[in-house]
């Protein structure tokens, strides 16, 4: 907006541009606190009440900024209300983007959600609920979750408003998926897919869903299918300029790994819409990948350490650490028996640097799946492998023509019966 450049939010906004923030919040706070009776009053308290947010974001003043949301209440009810549902909305954002903030931020939206219903904005409710439902989720109140995603369904299918309730929906899968219900969060998926068929689906929208099918599918070891979603998901984020698409690319090279197609994840990056992501994410992946390469359990583990953020703390990446690790381990062990033909289970240990016990149990499982040709001679900690001998098809030949000649011999049988 264009203002003199004597005026109260000229003087706030220089502030803020030389970085004097106590002198641009207090500047903001007096421009918010004073009556705006003229219209250019008003769109300068509209200003004002953002860019306060966002100064109190910057700061990390979670307290403040919902203070801010209701004391700006009494000349939000004056604005339109779009233009109030917006911004209500936009300092919800700036609320949530402060880390370790989550119980003030339901207080807030809980707060925010009360007006709405006392003014009787109905879909700005309805927005405010929704974003409650997912701040349930990401606090892992999953029962308040679903008791408020079952009141807005009622609600939004007797309205028949389908873009919230593809939201509503969508969000509805990402619970059942949290609680590890994956046919009920693969039902809540349909629906969602469903409503959005019959209206104009934004590509944020149908990214956010092709990512959830992406993660149910690699829930259900359907890795080649979840890479062919991911890779739509990160070409529809990556159109928009959404941060999201690091995770989608994430997920693609997360693929590729359960895959067992380590030597993929560079030829991935390659790719004219992957190339231009360098976030530590895609780092972590590149190490696991590297870690599979060369088959190293030490170099997995110090991934896991080095990139905690972005592996263990990551709920998706999380369930496939622990079949990775299992993976690694096989191939770590055979890799390490690969040149015996008698080895001692203390040495194949020391070598994966690992508990005696956990190696013997690990390669009791191999010789039991028949990963492994060999037997464990536990008196005295020894693992004893075979050749590998190749199976010799003479038996099961011989025993088919038996069973062919006594086919012919019946049917013999049977006609010299009838002619006699």
């Amino acid at each position: 907006m264009t203002v003199p450049s004597s005026s109260p939010v000229a003087v706030a906004d220089a502030a803020a541009a030389r970085g004097d923030l106590p002198a641009a919040v207090k500047a903001y706070q007096q421009i918010v606190a004073a009556d705006a009776a003229s219209e250019e009053a008003v769109r300068a308290k509209e200003h004002a009440v953002l860019r306060l947010g966002q100064l109190l974001r910057d700061q990390g003043a979670a307290a403040d900024l919902a203070a801010l949301q209701t004391q700006a209440r009494p000349f939000l009810i004056s604005l339109p209300k779009a233009k109030t549902a917006k911004i209500v909305r936009t300092l919800i954002d700036y609320l949530s983007e402060i880390p370790n903030s989550l119980d003030l931020q339901v207080a807030a939206c809980k707060s925010a959600i009360d007006w709405a219903e006392a003014e009787k904005r109905a879909f700005l409710r309805q927005a405010l609920e929704t974003r409650l439902a997912a701040m349930y989720l990401d606090n892992k109140m999953y029962t308040e979750s679903l008791a408020l995603i079952a009141s807005l369904l009622r609600e939004l299918k007797r309205l028949d408003d389908k873009a919230v309730l593809v939201d509503v929906q969508l969000l509805e899968s990402r619970v059942w998926h949290a609680l590890r219900n994956i046919p009920k969060a693969r039902a809540a998926l349909t629906s969602a897919r469903t409503s959005a068929n019959s209206i104009y689906c934004p590509p944020l929208m149908q990214a956010a869903l092709d990512l959830q099918s992406g993660v149910l599918h690699a829930e259900e070891k359907d890795f080649k299918t979840a890479f062919s979603y991911f890779y739509e998901t990160l070409e529809g984020y990556s159109s928009q300029d959404d941060a999201r698409a690091v995770l989608a690319l994430k997920y693609m090279l997360l693929c590729k790994i359960m895959l067992s197609l380590p030597d993929d994840v560079t030829a991935l990056l390659t790719h004219k819409v992957a190339n231009k992501y360098t976030a530590i994410e895609v780092d972590a992946m590149k190490a696991i990948a590297t870690a599979m390469q060369q088959r190293s359990l030490l170099d997995f583990e110090r991934s896991l350490t080095q990139y905690k953020a972005q592996l263990h703390d990551d709920p998706v990446v999380r369930l496939h650490l622990s079949t990775l690790y299992d993976t690694l381990l096989e191939q770590n062990l055979v890799k390490v028996i690969e040149p015996y033909a008698r080895v001692e289970v203390a040495h194949v240990a020391e070598m994966v640097k690992l508990p005696v016990a956990q190696v013997e149990q690990k390669l009791s499982q191999l010789i039991l799946d028949g990963k492994i040709k060999g037997v464990l001679d536990q008196g005295v900690g020894i693992l004893v492998i075979f050749d590998e001998v190749k199976d010799d098809a003479t038996y099961t030949a011989a025993i088919d023509t038996i069973k062919k000649m006594g086919t012919v011999v019946d049917a013999l049988y049977q006609k010299a019966a009838t002619l006699s």
